[in-house]
């Protein structure tokens, strides 16, 4: 069984609600507090629900070598080492305290991606309403049972992880009791990531088999995936964001530009208001709307004691109101006597017929 709903900052997550749109900032700052801030404030004039950083310095993440197997050989972030990408990348800790600051002055939520547990301490200390483990750290037990014990939401991307790992990882945070507190994210460890490489149907399987709320954290280029992830039950979406993609930012090729972050808000929510529930035409909504359906009608002056027949009556789009037989019963309308003179164009009901 699914659960209902989570809470974030005093927001519910779930089913019920609109989709929670997370603005990752992530090393877009390109080392520039100001521009930090500015991307907060974009993500909260975009509409989402809260932004999100990343909680790590190089030697926290990787160590400093010279290694051939530490060096990246595709992508974004080929020929780079991993420790020359997380120094450039990571967000300077004594910036935490200001952005998390602004962040609430101006009403948006902020939370956070540890990948230590001093950086859980520091988190703490700010007092952060939520944690996000990143799908490279699902296996890093240490880790989870630091952040479970804060007894805060987690939200859990599964991307580097196989399905038995990601099934251990979800027994152990149960055992820590924080499962109800739980969110799991579809995420595909590719960057940018192809829409044929998302196979969004997994989040249903990860829905289906652990009774999570679930989501997805979206690498692809542009709004369709989450917009079609939404449509498949998502609860959460989590997008990078950038001022431009041509700035040289650290993940900015694979990140949303203002413009398109307003989109994906806009369009992600009218996705899930179109969900609905399950509803089909009844009788008032056809009434109160206005709704033309099909009837029998006749199409000539019909005596009294004459037969109705297809030369004498027609199946046509009229007002629903009008009261006219349903074609759906046309041969046990076909053949009967008139009770009474039909005039021409006269809604075919019951009480005319003997």
């Amino acid at each position: 069984m699914i659960a209902r709903y989570i809470e974030i900052d005093q927001k519910n997550i779930g089913p019920s609600y609109p989709p929670y749109i997370i603005a990752e900032l992530s090393g877009n700052h390109n080392g520039d507090i100001e521009r930090a801030k500015t991307l907060i404030k974009i993500a909260h004039e975009a509409g989402a629900d809260a932004v999100k950083l990343q909680t790590y310095t190089a030697d926290s993440l990787t160590i400093d070598t010279k290694r051939a197997e530490f060096t990246i050989k595709e992508g974004t972030w080929a020929g780079r080492s991993l420790y020359e990408l997380y120094k450039q990348a990571h967000t300077p800790w004594d910036w935490f305290p200001e952005l998390f600051a602004y962040a609430r002055e101006i009403g948006l939520t902020i939370f956070s991606s540890p990948f230590d547990c001093k950086a859980v301490e520091l988190l703490e200390n700010l007092d952060a309403p939520a944690y996000k483990i990143a799908s490279n750290e699902l296996t890093d037990w240490p880790l989870i049972e630091t952040v479970a014990r804060t007894n805060k939401p987690i939200i859990l991307s599964t991307g580097a992880a196989t399905k038995e790992q990601i099934e251990q990882t979800i027994a152990f945070i149960k055992e820590l009791g924080a499962y109800e507190r739980l969110v799991i994210l579809h995420c595909v460890s590719a960057y940018p990531a192809r829409a044929q490489e998302t196979h969004l149907r997994t989040m249903l399987d990860l829905r289906d088999s652990f009774g999570l709320l679930h989501g997805l954290s979206d690498h692809t280029l542009g709004t369709a995936t989450s917009v079609a992830a939404v449509a498949l039950g998502a609860c959460v979406i989590e997008k990078h964001v950038t001022l431009d993609r041509t700035d040289g930012g650290p993940d900015s090729t694979f990140s949303l530009e203002p413009r398109e972050l307003k989109t994906l808000c806009s369009d992600t929510r009218w996705a899930w208001e179109s969900l609905g529930q399950i509803k089909y035409g009844g009788e008032t909504d056809l009434q109160k709307k206005g709704i033309f359906t099909r009837q029998l009608w006749s199409i000539k002056d019909i005596p009294a004691g004459d037969e109705l027949s297809w030369k004498n009556i027609k199946s046509i789009r009229a007002p629903h109101h009008a009261g006219g037989q349903t074609p759906m019963h046309y041969k046990s309308i076909i053949g009967k006597i008139a009770r009474s003179d039909i005039v021409k164009h006269t809604p075919i009901t019951k009480d005319l017929l003997r």
